[in-house]
């Protein structure tokens, strides 16, 4: 256990394959943290997977000790809500669909999605794939209005709206007040931005911040120290947007627990943590 692991989130990325939801976030807490995203991925956690006894069960477990769990993170490697077929899309929306009911059967307040992906040798027009995202926010984001929940849409660089302006104007253009942002570091850092002016840009709609490491030669979420971003600016970056919510370390290692809590150990001492902003 850290002191410093209490000042951050942690997302479970890195256990999807060795432990259970319920079991991981005992795991975590015991070293140390208290705020918790937990990763959507068979055996792990899956709707399909989690009847309402055991959602019941897993909210009572994580309640009665003083946890939270504050998202939960579709890895959006399987689905493409922005894909080129009907059916692609379909299959996308009911996936995400299932994973906002379990956030509002969960009591989660957040529930990260991308915009969809593209294909890298010819590319539909953007304005279809904007209207396909856009499809996709009118089914999904009623539903989570009426599950207690909110979407919150990433900055994915894999994504065919990888940077911040363009991924706030589609989601401006949307309309709704109530859809968030997560600001993924590493991703804004491994598609060429500045921390500072890619956060300024979010800020109406910021919700959430992902923390892991990359350089801009190969997308990495890898331990603080292993890539070239440049979170010496981050703190004076955060105090900029006033941003007081949680830091989530998005960092996905074999070895887990040392990554992590040497991440939080390192943030920590740049001055970066929820106690600092």
């Amino acid at each position: 256990m850290t002191d410093a692991a209490a000042a951050f989130a942690c997302n479970t990325y890195s256990y999807i394959f060795s432990e259970d939801a319920e079991r991981c976030v005992d795991h975590l807490a015991a070293l140390g943290f208290a705020e918790f995203e937990l990763m959507m991925y068979p055996g792990h956690l899956w709707p399909a997977e989690t009847d309402a006894p055991a959602r019941r069960a897993l909210r009572q477990a994580v309640e009665a000790n003083g946890r939270r769990i504050i998202s939960l993170n579709m890895p959006n490697i399987d689905i493409n809500v922005a894909g080129g077929t009907a059916e692609m899309r379909r299959y996308s929306l009911d996936i995400l669909s299932d994973v906002v009911r379990l956030a509002g059967d969960l009591r989660v307040p957040g529930v990260v999605i991308g915009p969809g992906k593209f294909n890298p040798l010819f590319p539909a027009p953007r304005d279809v794939l904007v209207g396909h995202f856009h499809a996709a926010l009118d089914e999904l984001a009623p539903l989570a209005a009426s599950a207690g929940t909110t979407l919150l849409v990433e900055n994915m660089s894999f994504a065919f709206l990888p940077k911040i302006d363009e991924l706030m104007r589609a989601v401006d253009a949307y309309g709704r007040d109530d859809i968030g942002i997560v600001f993924d570091v590493a991703n804004s850092h491994f598609v060429g931005e500045a921390l500072g002016s890619a956060l300024l840009r979010c800020r109406p709609r910021l919700k959430l911040v992902h923390l892991s490491d990359t350089d801009r030669s190969t997308y990495r979420h890898s331990a603080i120290g292993e890539g070239t971003v440049p979170f010496e600016e981050l703190p004076a970056a955060l105090a900029a947007v006033a941003y007081d919510g949680s830091l989530v370390l998005e960092i996905i290692a074999n070895d887990a627990d040392r990554a992590i809590l040497d991440g939080a150990a390192r943030l920590a001492a740049m001055g970066i943590g929820r106690a600092s902003h």
